[in-house]
């Protein structure tokens, strides 16, 4: 997402908010598409308001992840990639999300969905049964499946939240939702991608994302390009927080190119 109610005015200014957001980080979850498919007019716009370099993961909609669990669902996702083409190359991957339920027996689907995606797109996949994350066998199937068409695995980083008891109104909630899976540091590709879940503490949040400045930074000295998406249970300073971490990783790398400079918020001073 680029926008958050606790982001305009403090972060981003009122208007123009992709563009703002653009000013901070140089990646987006599409998760707007999960619920929703947007118009082409729409999605051209969106790439209007930002850089060539500057890419969308947006999700595939939850009617063929979810509901229809991968089979079937073809006008859905025709309609999907119809609306996704004028981001031309700014979309980075397009995001298959599974839901919980989705599990070993279910890889014979995914195989068969995933043969069937035009080669005009790369892919990504995120899991979350339990299995995948704790049974070998059930990720080495997964892993061969996803190699077999060049789709990246995305790991969904919740040991730090997870740590110790919730503190705020919005970690309680996110207690009762977020899935509580071990943590994987594997790449497939060389799009490799992160999402990662700290506390509403930012300093809890820096403390819990360590391991993966290692991670990252030999991603980056192998070629690979990684994309990772710093979370919080309340986002309220998420975007500060993911430049936090593309600094430190940048402190190990430091021919990594830098972020741009976000635009101020707020009326210029004299002083």
């Amino acid at each position: 997402m680029w926008t958050h109610r606790a982001w305009p005015g403090r972060l981003l200014p009122t208007h123009e908010r992709l563009r703002a957001y653009a000013g901070w980080c140089d990646a987006v979850e599409g998760n707007t598409t999960f619920y929703a498919t947007p118009s082409r007019e729409t999605v051209a716009s969106w790439a209007e308001q930002t850089d060539p370099d500057f890419v969308f993961l947006p999700k595939l909609p939850k009617a063929v992840t979810h509901e229809r669990r991968l089979t079937g669902g073809e006008a859905e996702l025709r309609a999907f990639l119809d609306a996704m083409e004028p981001l031309g190359p700014r979309a980075h991957l397009l995001w298959v999300q599974l839901p919980g339920s989705f599990g070993p027996t279910d890889v014979p689907d995914l195989d068969r969905f995933l043969r069937a995606l035009p080669a005009t797109h790369r892919y990504a996949v995120e899991v979350r049964h339990p299995a995948f994350f704790t049974e070998d066998a059930a990720a080495r199937a997964l892993a061969a499946t996803l190699r077999r068409a060049d789709a990246e695995w995305i790991p969904f980083d919740t040991t730090a939240f997870f740590r110790t008891p919730p503190t705020s109104d919005a970690e309680r909630e996110a207690w009762t939702r977020k899935p509580r899976l071990p943590s994987r540091t594997e790449a497939l590709t060389d799009r490799p991608v992160v999402r990662y879940l700290g506390r509403d503490d930012p300093a809890a949040t820096v403390a819990g994302w360590q391991p993966w400045l290692d991670v990252v930074t030999g991603w980056l000295r192998e070629g690979r390009s990684p994309t990772v998406f710093v979370h919080t249970p309340d986002n309220t300073d998420a975007p500060d927080l993911a430049r936090r971490f593309h600094d430190q990783v940048r402190a190990r790398l430091p021919e990594l190119t830098p972020l741009p400079e976000p635009t101020p918020v707020g009326p210029a001073t004299l002083f």
